[in-house]
């Protein structure tokens, strides 16, 4: 059963709000060494949080990543961003680009730069992919697809991870407190209940975290027709 106490943690994106409580958490949990990566990581007040300079777009700061921490047992794929708009039609294609670039073969080509790595650190290597509950709620467009291809490569993942001994945790949140929601005015989470439940969840061994009612409602609607979960398509019949 993967564990936090004594592990060594890598956390993407982790000068955010998110990214963060992960850090301060896992320390809390009893791991060994927390990495906080960032494309310009700051300064922390830790000894045992080690500030990792990582742009996971960028495959030579991905090879160097993976140098530089060749001892971590947990990969937190927390790191992400909005297109400027989420329209598929309106988004320039450098935009959308760009977005997949970081929310989908950023956190996939870190899990396969880093597969060695976690195959070798087993027992309780763990990879914990951040999603959406958007993957499976195509309303943000740009943003949706991205999370629902990191949705799919994950399941994909955690299948071939499994006979190394890595266990694999997918993520699903609706909005959360956070700089990146400042625009919605819906219910948020709070990012530190967020993170207990995603840590909770993975050192019991769980697959998969619904992190809130928004994200239970939407995988159970994946079974209806596409008139239920899109009603304007009623009205565009009629």
């Amino acid at each position: 059963m993967p564990s936090l106490t004594g592990a060594v943690v890598l956390v993407t994106g982790a000068n955010g709000g998110i990214g963060t409580h992960f850090v301060r958490e896992a320390l809390a949990r009893g791991a060994a060494k927390v990495y906080a990566s960032a494309r310009n990581p700051r300064a922390w007040d830790d000894e045992r949080i080690v500030p990792l300079t990582l742009d996971v777009t960028d495959a030579a700061s991905i090879a160097a990543a993976v140098e530089a921490a060749s001892d971590v047992t947990v990969l937190i794929n927390n790191a992400g961003a909005n297109p400027p708009t989420a329209s598929l039609l309106e988004v320039s294609e450098a935009d959308l680009r760009a977005n997949m670039e970081i929310n989908f073969f950023g956190p996939v080509l870190l899990a396969r730069a880093f597969a060695p790595v976690l195959s070798a650190n087993t027992p309780g290597s763990t990879i914990i992919d951040i999603h959406s509950a958007l993957s499976w709620f195509a309303l943000a467009g740009v943003y949706s697809a991205s999370k629902a291809a990191l949705w799919s490569a994950t399941n994909s993942l955690r299948l071939e991870l499994a006979p190394a001994g890595v266990h694999v945790v997918g993520v699903h949140v609706g909005y959360v407190d956070t700089a990146m929601a400042a625009h919605a005015t819906e219910p948020k989470l709070d990012p530190a209940v967020l993170v207990a439940k995603v840590l909770d969840a993975t050192e019991a061994g769980e697959y998969e975290v619904l992190a809130d009612e928004t994200s239970v409602q939407l995988k159970a609607a994946l079974s209806a027709p596409l008139e239920a979960v899109y009603p304007q398509l009623q009205r565009t019949a009629g």
